[in-house]
């Protein structure tokens, strides 16, 4: 499971998913990608089912790459807690994702197989996504 090293702020505000990603909407390494078209928060566990479901149909060949990250800790208070008393402790990390950000992407293989991986992957993810290529994206040459 992915998770961050240290953090400059153990408890952190919800914020807001409002609009359009504006960085990470190329696919900057591989040939194919998977791109979010609506925008919600992708658990570690999520993360990590999906990289599970794509390289296990892939048998191991190509390059898959992850290109979120969980750095944003979600706090859950105990169970059966009164109100009051503060915020509670880190329970879990996610990665805010925003429609139009490349989440993962896939080299070293054909299309129909990327494609197939890639559907896999997103069965595993709570939000609607969608299949493209370096050359529909307009990626780095």
């Amino acid at each position: 499971m992915l998770l961050p090293k240290r953090v400059k702020h153990r408890r952190v505000q919800r914020g807001r998913l409002k609009g359009k990603a504006t960085r990470g909407n190329k696919i900057a390494y591989g040939d194919f990608g998977l791109v979010a078209l609506e925008p919600a928060w992708i658990t570690s566990n999520q993360i990590e089912a999906a990289r599970i479901a794509m390289t296990r149909y892939i048998k191991r060949g190509g390059k898959v790459w992850i290109d979120i990250f969980p750095d944003k800790p979600i706090t859950e208070k105990p169970a059966e807690t009164r109100m009051g008393s503060g915020k509670g402790s880190p329970a879990y990390w996610v990665a805010v994702v925003k429609p139009g950000r490349v989440m993962f992407e896939i080299a070293g293989v054909d299309r129909a197989l990327a494609q197939e991986a890639m559907r896999l992957a997103a069965m595993k993810l709570p939000i609607k996504c969608k299949f493209v290529t370096k050359e529909e994206m307009g990626g780095e040459q």
